[in-house]
């Protein structure tokens, strides 16, 4: 099996993978001292390239942020890859669509997958939901089977995964959005104290009621950011307004500077909210 690439939670569903008996080859042409460390925990193959990864895998696993979805897709068959390729990013089902049309005619057979829950280090809780053509999907479930990732195979054809997964996302990490946004108005007015102690009263274990939890958005923002965008256009393929996942993106962009910080605090986050990014009435420049 291939993995590309073995960010935070790839790394984790390839090392799921290895606990299975496959052996797992990535590619660090291009990565990062982080990728490269998590590779190594994870007991992963470097591969020399994108032809040798394509040639020694009869499945390839996609796992990056949404934007690059399409490109990887690209790299993939253009190497001429004619295995299963299953794209597990957080995408909408028009984009899964794009997807499939780079592989038509390749050989290669398209399995829609989407993750659910953290990095799967625990049982219950990380799940892999799986569309598509019928025994390529049993293939990658039973690869799965009796790890700590769980493989839930959804009927019918590629993008139903993608949407399910976006759409337990809008709510799920928009809820950080609109707890930012809540304390960031309670903040302006001198009240936070007061919100955070109403929160932990009538909405405990929510991400307004735990500054911890808001916070642990920060480091993420930057891949959620992105996947917000993927939300707006299944919610408008669905005949669904997209404006309020974009404005979520836009929350989430402000954010962008703690990429991979877990040092963040809710309050700095709250503060970004609030900081005029404008000088004189001029954007500043990135």
């Amino acid at each position: 099996m291939g993995i590309l690439h073995p960010g935070a939670m790839g790394a984790q569903v390839a090392a799921q993978a290895g606990v299975a008996g496959a052996r797992v080859w990535w590619l660090p042409d291009g990565r990062g001292a982080a990728t490269r460390r998590r590779a190594a925990a994870a007991g992963l193959q470097p591969a020399d390239g994108i032809g040798q990864l394509t040639a020694a895998c009869g499945l390839i696993l996609s796992v990056c942020p949404p934007a690059a979805a399409l490109d990887v897709a690209g790299q993939v068959a253009a190497a001429g890859f004619d295995g299963v390729y299953v794209d597990a990013n957080a995408v909408s089902p028009a984009r899964m669509a794009e997807i499939g049309e780079v592989f038509a005619g390749t050989g290669a057979t398209l399995v829609d997958g989407g993750i659910t829950g953290p990095p799967p280090r625990h049982a219950d809780t990380t799940r892999l939901y799986l569309s598509g053509d019928t025994p390529a999907v049993e293939r990658v479930r039973a690869l799965f089977a009796g790890t700590l990732l769980t493989p839930v195979v959804l009927a019918g054809p590629v993008g139903r995964a993608s949407a399910l997964k976006l759409s337990f996302a809008a709510y799920n990490k928009i809820s950080y959005a609109l707890a930012a946004h809540a304390c960031a108005l309670a903040d302006g007015h001198d009240v936070l104290d007061e919100l955070l102690e109403l929160a932990g009263q009538l909405l405990p274990g929510t991400p307004l009621a735990r500054p911890g939890q808001l916070a642990g958005a920060g480091p993420r923002a930057w891949r959620w950011e992105p996947e917000m965008r993927e939300i707006a256009r299944a919610l408008e393929g669905a005949g669904v307004p997209g404006t309020f996942a974009e404005a979520a993106a836009a929350t989430f962009e402000r954010w962008d500077g703690h990429k991979d910080d877990d040092t963040v605090s809710a309050g700095e986050l709250i503060a970004d909210l609030r900081a005029d990014r404008r000088t004189d009435g001029v954007p500043e420049e990135d």
